[in-house]
């Protein structure tokens, strides 16, 4: 009887050192490094977990091909898409630039630094998430090989509703990398039809 529960025992061990150890190179984890380089400002640890240029890279080519918003993110600029093509290396780059003072500093308006983005991540933002928006969680995690996918579930208390935020994610080794934002077009596009819908309601 103790040779058992002693084996039961070495087996539960085993079990939850292995657990332990993916979970320390699973998606998960990386991210949760990522949240705490931001919260520490230390934009070098941040950008080891997020490719801030792929995601930023990804993110452009996203909001740029909703033709009706680009004037919203993009101030002034109502181009074609062969010009706004030209023009996505300065985006993602005054992008880039946002993350990264956001990081170092905790502000996202680059204005107070006097420097004017040509896309505004805070915009992006704020219409995705929303100001009064919550975090809930991660929705799911579906690994494939060395790619992961992975859901972020937070509110949108303007619509009384909740959305995913899928960040696309790579197997560095012993550490995971976000690379790109998936649906950002298919929630900029849900939410316009919320807000439309939110429009018609209140005009009743």
């Amino acid at each position: 009887m103790k040779k058992i529960l002693l084996l039961l025992l070495v087996i539960g061990l085993i079990g939850g050192y292995l657990y332990y150890r993916s979970f320390l190179s699973g998606p998960k984890y990386s991210l949760l490094q990522a949240k705490e380089a931001a919260q520490n400002h230390n934009v070098a640890e941040f950008e080891k977990y997020v490719n801030v240029e792929s995601l930023t890279g990804s993110l452009v080519d996203q909001v740029t091909q909703q033709r009706s918003l680009v004037s919203r993110f993009v101030p002034g600029l109502n181009l074609g898409k062969s010009a706004l093509n030209l023009l996505k290396p300065q985006l993602v780059k005054a992008a880039r630039n946002e993350v990264q003072y956001y990081i170092e500093t905790g502000n996202i308006n680059l204005n107070a630094a006097g420097k004017k983005p040509l896309i505004s991540l805070g915009a992006i933002a704020g219409m995705v998430i929303g100001d009064s928006s919550e975090f809930q969680g991660i929705d799911y995690i579906k690994e494939a090989g060395e790619q992961a996918l992975v859901g972020l579930k937070f509110t949108q208390p303007r619509y009384d509703t909740t959305m995913v935020l899928e960040i696309k994610m790579l197997d560095k080794g012993d550490y995971w990398q976000a690379t790109e934002l998936t649906n950002v077009g298919d929630i900029i596009n849900h939410v316009a039809r919320l807000e439309k819908q939110r429009l018609l309601r209140r005009n009743q």
